[in-house]
């Protein structure tokens, strides 16, 4: 096992498999990455990716167990090894059909599928957790490749929150001397990373900033039978409620300072709902439903990036599936109007792939912090430990 591990870990170049599921359900996301060299010294060719649609029957299967507080523990357990087979099957067929052979693939870095993200210590229970299903072993023994998986825990247990993870691939990968850059994910939950130019004394930050797609989607649902707004098309026909905009505004979440870190089980439709039969709202239309949900995702995204740029001249790069929303992303440009905001893709990264490369970059990570453990400094631990489990297919 260990000479496995050296004989990738000797080689100038890895080619790694990058697998992300995000909080929005949509489907899995992965990139086959070939990667020189570790930390910032680190160089990433993306050779391949694709997105494979979750079947609706599939993201009913997920749903049942998806930031809920009353499960079927059968079906969770069963559920965590048919993901880490379905994974595995979807590499076995992207691999046969780019004519790669699985022994020319160096790992697999999957992330899994969260089910349930809990940031912040409660009574008894005392620290923070979060379950991400899909099960490493099945997904090595089943492609016959080393897998790493899990990496959210041992942020975790060093005193992070789990998320967002985004900052070690950020820095690696889009860190500039010249331009100070906020590269935003817009899934699930929104999120950013902020790299100041030039950065010398590791300033970086990366924090969750409130909802981005998963209201808009719950919403859509639950009231129109369609999966989302489809380039945020409803959100332009209507008209921001001022009220429930404030309303929404007022979660404790939002007063909190970064980083921190959030989901679902936080921001659902439920608690939507609630201000709107505490306030009298039931009868706004789709339309104003839509755009005030969206413009929450724009000014609690934007009002914390201006927080922590503090008036200095910045770029913005945004990725995620919320990149395709006219709305969103106008509401974005038209906040920061004396700045440039721009799809991640004018750095040469499709927006979709972003994450995923960013699992396998980790994966490079915690392979090389194998043969060179690093040394816990002043930094947060939780930004100097390895990152992933290690599943070996024998």
């Amino acid at each position: 096992m260990e000479n496995k591990l050296s004989s990738i870990y000797t080689k100038k170049q890895r080619r790694i498999i990058g697998l992300m599921s995000g909080t929005s359900l949509d489907g899995l996301d992965v990139a086959i990455c070939h990667i020189e060299g570790f930390g910032e010294k680190t160089d990433c060719f993306l050779e391949y990716h694709t997105t494979i649609p979750y079947l609706p029957s599939f993201k009913k299967s997920i749903q049942k167990v998806f930031a809920k507080k009353k499960i079927d523990f059968s079906h969770l357990c069963q559920l965590n090894a048919f993901l880490g087979n379905w994974y595995a099957e979807q590499i076995n067929l992207i691999l046969s059909d780019q004519k790669i052979r699985p022994d020319k693939i160096d790992l697999i870095a999957s992330h899994g599928q969260t089910v349930q993200h809990i940031p912040h210590p409660t009574p008894f229970y005392n620290r923070p957790s979060t379950l991400q299903i899909g099960d490493g072993d099945h997904l090595a023994l089943k492609t016959g490749i080393i897998t790493f998986s899990d990496f959210r825990q041992k942020n975790i247990a060093a005193g992070g929150e789990g998320a967002p993870l985004a900052v070690y691939g950020d820095k690696i990968l889009y860190s500039s001397q010249t331009e100070t850059r906020v590269l935003v994910n817009l899934g699930g939950i929104a999120n950013f990373t902020f790299l100041p130019k030039n950065n010398t004394k590791n300033f970086e930050i990366t924090t969750d900033t409130g909802p981005a797609n998963t209201l808009i989607d719950q919403y859509c649902k639950k009231h129109l039978h369609i999966s989302h707004d489809k380039g945020g098309a409803m959100a332009l026909q209507g008209k921001v409620n001022t009220i429930l905009l404030k309303e929404c505004k007022l979660h404790p979440f939002f007063q909190k300072s970064v980083p921190k870190s959030t989901g679902q089980e936080t921001f659902h439709l439920g608690w939507i709902e609630e201000i709107m039969k505490t306030n009298h709202l039931s009868f706004l239309p789709h339309e104003d439903i839509l755009t005030t949900l969206s413009q929450l995702t724009v000014e609690t995204l934007c009002e914390e990036i201006t927080k922590v740029t503090k008036n200095n001249p910045f770029s913005v790069y945004v990725s995620g599936g919320g990149s395709h929303n006219k709305y969103i992303m106008s509401g974005i440009t038209k906040y920061f109007m004396s700045n440039k905001v721009e799809t991640i893709d004018v750095l040469g990264m499709p927006s979709e792939a972003k994450e995923a490369v960013i699992f396998a970059i980790l994966a490079n990570e915690a392979l090389f912090k194998i043969h060179n453990p690093p040394k816990i400094s002043a930094a947060p631990k939780s930004i100097e430990v390895s990152l992933g489990k290690i599943s070996f297919p024998w």
